[in-house]
């Protein structure tokens, strides 16, 4: 599939970028940019970590970005996979895990806790992609409560938390079903005081317009991606019922139906038009996940409203080289219980 954020016609030329940037208007105040660590930080720590959000506290963003699961016994937590995965997995013996690793709803907390996540296995092609990566021997998946209370702990009121909700509609009994999976994470946001500072997001739209329903104060964002890897728009059983051809064609005006207020694309899809149309309809505009120091340049010259990373450090030198406002180093928690 042609990504339609590259190539091009003479109307994808200078001259149009620069009218279609100027239909968008001056990029957003660098104040409301939001740089989101990317599970974390994950070219830098071990992904989904209480050591991967520690380093990008440290490093200074807006936003935690992380992935939520669910245990046997109903517990959140922050893996982005719905199975064990053995390319960052070792058991209590410290033996890498074999394929395929077991099923989060199938293990209880204390059984998934025994995990070690610390590092990622050398010689794996996910190692590979992450040369930077440092690792933290002895890290455990997280409870969702436990990163919670880790920022409270170190007196941060300010950093923000996006949740992606990780199910699919083509494995459901991996996961609990999007009305009681939203309920989840809908409770623990209001149990800890931090609906305010909460968006959930999703590939998979049922779980993020049933929090719409159970919490219309909280702020939601859906993901999309259009290759031929996935195809999230291509398949009504994804966005809760909703179809693109009602909406003529239009990304932004299927999302905005949607009820949402951030939009979050894959990057190599998105281009000037549609930040105007989605600008247009009131939609914030966060793509993910954006590595490439060209590419971040190119988004940022482009006006959306933040970037997910994981390399933070890469969006914060991006955006001091422009004068954008950096968003500090928060207090640095002790890595204590997990």
């Amino acid at each position: 599939m042609k990504s339609p954020g590259f190539g091009g016609s003479a109307l994808r030329g200078a001259v149009l970028v620069s009218f279609l940037l100027s239909m968008v208007g001056a990029a957003p105040s660098a104040a409301a940019f939001d740089l989101q660590g990317h599970r974390g930080a994950r070219g830098l720590a071990p992904e989904n970590t209480l050591a991967g959000f520690r380093a990008a506290l440290a490093i200074g963003v807006t936003t935690l970005e992380l992935d939520l699961g669910v245990t046997r016994d109903g517990v959140l937590v922050i893996h982005h996979d719905q199975r064990l995965n053995p390319a960052l997995t070792r058991d209590e013996r410290g033996e890498w895990i074999a394929e395929p690793g077991a099923a989060l709803n199938a293990l209880t907390l204390a059984e998934l806790q025994r995990h070690d996540v610390g590092r990622l296995k050398p010689g794996t092609r996910y190692a590979q992609q992450w040369p930077q990566q440092q690792p933290a021997d002895g890290e455990r998946i997280p409870t969702l409560d436990a990163l919670f209370e880790m920022l409270r702990a170190a007196g941060d009121a300010r950093v923000r938390f996006n949740i992606e909700t990780k199910l699919t509609p083509n494995t459901p009994e991996l996961t609990p079903q999007p009305e009681a999976f939203a309920k989840l994470v809908v409770d623990a946001l209001r149990r800890h005081g931090l609906v305010a500072r909460a968006t959930v997001q999703s590939f998979d739209w049922r779980t993020v317009r049933a929090a719409q329903r159970q919490a219309p104060e909280l702020q939601t964002a859906l993901l999309t991606v259009r290759q031929r890897w996935l195809d999230n728009l291509a398949d009504g059983r994804w966005t809760d019922g909703l179809r693109l051809a009602d909406h003529g064609g239009s990304v932004p005006r299927l999302v905005k139906a949607a009820g949402a207020a951030v939009w979050s694309p894959f990057h190599g899809e998105l281009d000037p038009a549609q930040i105007a149309e989605a600008r247009a309809l009131g939609l914030k505009v966060v793509p993910w996940t954006v590595n490439d120091t060209e590419r971040i340049e190119t988004l940022l010259g482009w006006g959306v409203d933040g970037l997910i990373s994981d390399y933070p450090d890469r969006v914060r030198a991006a955006m001091a080289a422009r004068g954008m406002a950096l968003p500090p180093p928060a207090p640095l928690p002790p890595p204590t219980g997990r």
